[in-house]
């Protein structure tokens, strides 16, 4: 189900604008979810084929999703959003407090858009020599540390990245 007619904005509503098949919005949503927070932050389905002018003209002027009504403010960024979901909201921790894996996970964060804009074009070409440079880099990462499955050990902002 989407969203056709506006909402009342700035109303003390928490609210995440995503599209469902959008892996961006996914990353918020993914956080939101994995710190519990389905009843503090409502999720607004966007659909990007038909997308509302009200979202453009009174939410996120980028027209982007994902965005997050928060306070009197949208914030946007996927990226962004996630670090900002887990530092201003109550819920487990998604970043240790560790300095090494803190700054380990900063490092994968910001190799991310890297990583994806590697891949994609690959999609037409030959995935496997174009790739393996990105790939290999993540594979050394998920081998730094070795208390848990994760990148950082246990489960954090950098596997949801």
């Amino acid at each position: 189900m989407f969203i056709s007619e506006p909402l009342p904005f700035f109303y003390g509503t928490t609210r995440l604008y995503i599209c469902y098949l959008c892996p961006y919005a996914q990353r918020a949503w993914i956080t939101r979810n994995c710190k519990g927070l389905e009843d503090k932050i409502e999720l607004v389905p966007i659909d990007l084929k038909n997308r509302p002018s009200w979202y453009k003209e009174k939410v996120y002027p980028t027209n982007k999703v994902p965005s997050l009504e928060h306070n009197g403010k949208v914030l946007g960024e996927s990226l962004d959003l996630i670090r900002y979901i887990d530092a201003n909201f109550e819920g487990t921790p998604l970043f240790p407090s560790d300095p090494a894996k803190r700054e380990f996970g900063e490092q994968l964060i910001s190799y991310v858009d890297t990583f994806t804009s590697g891949i994609h074009p690959t999609f037409k070409e030959d995935a496997v020599q174009q790739t393996s440079a990105a790939f290999d880099y993540m594979e050394n990462a998920l081998g730094k540390f070795d208390d848990g499955p994760f990148f950082l050990g246990q489960f954090s902002l950098a596997d949801i990245a």
